[in-house]
């Protein structure tokens, strides 16, 4: 198997998914001893090279995928591998899905993927495969996306484009001032977009600090970078 992802589960000790370049993904539970039972039944429903996985922060048996195939699924361990795909977003992005993130507050999941592009996807309306909320602003495909683990409305994202977004979904456009601006081209920025941070090269990963509010830590090829904004 050539595993090169895996997503441990916070609820349950040990507990882990991984997938792989072939389209599947196995569950990996502790044993005694310290070593591991790998199901040799996988889940499968993708197409192509799984990119991305995550447990649900509330469900100890859910964890949703992502893939080259462009799709986002949801899946519940409790079911046989072959039945385990429980929800899914067939067409979630144009190209390659490349990463998501479970918000931990509210029943949404992000995503973004080759085409540089942020979905936001509400768990409620999944099955309709149409997202709740999308953004382009990143001009590359997007390499990395989490949500703020206190804000349960903000989320950062990275791209291939050298840049990093702080987005804030509760924000809204102030209406007595959407149109008629002195500068028209900030008329197409949304409003939820919080921040850009730029000077990175090749930027691949960020987390936001669980301890320290709004502190974000990034890696790159440049090298690592800790940084707070005045926006979160």
């Amino acid at each position: 198997m050539a595993h090169f992802l895996c997503q441990l589960c916070a609820h349950s000790s040990g507990r882990l998914v991984t997938g792989d370049c072939n389209k599947d993904i196995h569950l990996w539970t502790p044993v005694e001893g310290g070593t591991w039972h790998v199901d040799q039944r996988p889940f499968t429903a993708h197409t192509r090279s799984v990119e991305d996985l995550q447990w649900s922060p509330t469900e100890a048996t859910v964890f949703a995928s992502c893939s080259v195939d462009a799709s986002i699924r949801i899946w519940d361990v409790r079911a046989a591998p072959g039945k385990a795909c429980m929800l899914t977003a067939s067409q979630a992005h144009a190209s390659d899905v490349n990463v998501i993130s479970w918000n931990s507050h509210e029943p949404f999941i992000a995503s973004g993927g080759d085409d540089g592009v942020l979905k936001i996807w509400d768990l409620r309306q999944f099955q309709k495969g149409v997202s709740v909320a999308t953004f382009k602003q990143h001009t590359a495909p997007v390499t990395s996306v989490e949500w703020h683990p206190a804000e349960g409305s903000v989320l950062a994202a990275a791209g291939a484009d050298d840049q990093i977004t702080q987005w804030d979904l509760a924000v809204e456009r102030d209406q007595e001032t959407a149109s008629g601006g002195e500068d028209p081209a900030l008329d197409t920025i949304p409003p939820q977009l919080l921040f850009v941070h730029q000077g990175e090269k090749d930027i691949k990963e960020l987390h936001w600090h669980p301890q320290c509010p709004g502190v974000l830590i990034s890696t790159a090829l440049s090298g690592f970078n800790i940084f707070r904004t005045i926006s979160v």
